[in-house]
């Protein structure tokens, strides 16, 4: 399993690099997302960019550390908005 931790990068830069290694991602693989605030906003593109392409489940809600488990359910085109 591939993990990011989004805390390491500028906020500018932090939807690019979790998109580009979910993109690496087969189907059927995971990553451990890791984040300091709930990440809603990444989840709502997700969702709207890339429907029923992953499954989003949280390991760790806060209040200071959030982990996501992403996986990849079916295929994607790598484009990064």
């Amino acid at each position: 399993m591939k993990t990011i931790d989004a805390r390491l990068y500028e906020p500018k830069d932090k939807h690019n690099k979790i998109f580009e290694l979910f993109f690496s991602l087969n189907v059927g693989e995971s990553m451990m997302l890791i984040n300091d605030h709930d990440p809603k906003p990444l989840y709502y593109q997700f969702a709207i960019e890339y429907p029923e392409t992953f499954d989003w489940v949280y390991q760790t809600k806060g209040p200071e550390i959030y982990e996501i488990m992403i996986t990849k359910t079916n295929t994607v085109s790598s484009k990064v908005s």
